[in-house]
């Protein structure tokens, strides 16, 4: 860490003395640090999306945000960087696979500053050892639990386990204690084990009895066998620690097989096709119901005017309205304030990226998080409160269900 930021300290005043970007030390400012131009002040920064995989329903909006973000600063159109600083994307797809997560990042490694997106659980947990013999800061688009405990992955949110708490409170409050009759389907990997975790927890907590609890492999094309085990144990309240491509099937063949129980999903088991009518006709989609931290479109807070005039400008053309655009915009927020941090401090490097990251606390992204986050311990506080939203297909928005709130069982 010492010697990488002393050779960019040595590469800034050597431009100082030399007259900066027109002289002979260009090779020293290119070289000053990985993914960081000093001459010509642009921040390289990675990006491990998923836009082809069976996750790509969430994976390709959520790209789209970023890079929004990314052309509203280099149009200076905000003051989120230092003035003059623009951002450079290197984006590679791994298609929602561990192994050429893996591979990619290894492709980039040496061109990047940090990774603004390293989408997925299973697709990040195994880059940790190579983020910290790379000292580079991975932001993952996931809130398992794990990603809080290591300081090269700081999730921006609560996470899937307090996500399943709070929607088993609010089964508990919509049908009382003595009545829900519990059910869950997760994925199998470190995603739904999360949401079976909590799920497992709150149920204790209350008192209440889980009847049935089915798995499904992540691209499985048939769910029949997990929905009617649900139906047979009678269970009247099911959650799902699911993704969009599980999601449509469940409760399609949920409606197909007569049965209507209250269904809560886990942040990612949404997309917002399911509003089409075409996609989920009303009838099916009625008692589904959406456990989320994060704020949804066009909802009262103070950076959706900055959001919605991006997305008009340089989004429009690229993708329909979707709320997992908005979580990357407001992810990439938090980054490049780090970002800033960085640069202002005057230890532009890795590990002067994760040492600003460490600095910041209540910091909200302009009211994009019901609770300011903290990053100054480990391991990383981003809040405990989630909410129930519902989906309203007629207005293509959003009712609330039940509020921001700190689950009952704890967090």
């Amino acid at each position: 860490m010492k010697r990488q930021y002393l050779l960019t300290v040595f590469a800034a005043a050597m431009l100082a003395a030399c007259g900066g970007k027109d002289s002979d030390e260009d090779s020293v400012r290119a070289t000053a640090a990985p993914g960081v131009d000093l001459g010509n002040k642009v921040l390289s920064i990675g990006m491990l999306n998923d836009e082809s995989g069976p996750v790509a329903a969430i994976g390709r909006p959520f790209a789209v945000g970023k890079r929004m973000l990314v052309e509203q600063v280099n149009a200076g159109e905000t003051d989120i960087l230092p003035k003059g600083w623009t951002v450079k994307l290197v984006e590679r797809d791994h298609g929602y696979n561990p192994q050429r997560s893996v591979q990619l990042f290894n492709e980039i490694r040496d061109q990047v500053l940090f990774l603004g997106t390293s989408f997925g659980t299973p697709n990040t947990l195994p880059l940790r050892p190579l983020l910290a013999r790379n000292e580079i800061v991975a932001f993952p688009a996931s809130l398992s639990s794990k990603m809080a405990e290591f300081e090269y992955t700081p999730p921006l949110g609560p996470s899937y386990v307090l996500e399943a708490m709070r929607a088993m409170d609010f089964a508990v409050e919509k049908l009382g204690k003595a009545q829900v009759k519990a059910g869950i389907i997760y994925q199998q990997d470190d995603y739904g084990q999360d949401g079976h975790e909590g799920w497992k927890q709150a149920a204790a907590h209350h008192g209440v009895k889980i009847l049935a609890e089915e798995t499904y492999a992540p691209g499985q094309a048939d769910y029949t066998a997990a929905v009617a085990a649900m139906k047979q144990a009678g269970a009247n309240a099911v959650f799902l620690a699911a993704v969009p491509s599980a999601t449509g099937p469940i409760l399609g063949t949920a409606a197909q097989l007569d049965y209507w129980p209250l269904w809560i999903g886990n942040s990612p088991a949404w997309i917002d096709r399911f509003m089409d009518p075409t996609v989920l006709p009303p009838e099916v989609l009625g008692r589904f119901h959406y456990a989320s931290g994060l704020p949804y479109w066009g909802e009262d807070i103070p950076m959706m005017a900055d959001f919605l005039a991006a997305y008009e400008k340089y989004g429009k053309d690229k993708a329909k309205p979707d709320n997992y655009m908005l979580a990357s915009y407001a992810a990439g927020m938090i980054q490049l304030e780090v970002a800033k941090r960085m640069i202002e401090a005057g230890q532009i490097s890795r590990a002067g990226y994760l040492h600003a990251l460490k600095t910041l606390a209540n910091y909200d992204a302009d009211g994009s998080f019901p609770e300011a986050l903290d990053f100054t311990q480990l391991p990383y506080r981003t809040g405990s409160k989630t909410r129930i939203l519902k989906p309203d297909p007629e207005n293509q928005t959003w009712i609330v269900a039940g509020d921001y709130a700190t689950p009952l069982s704890g967090h």
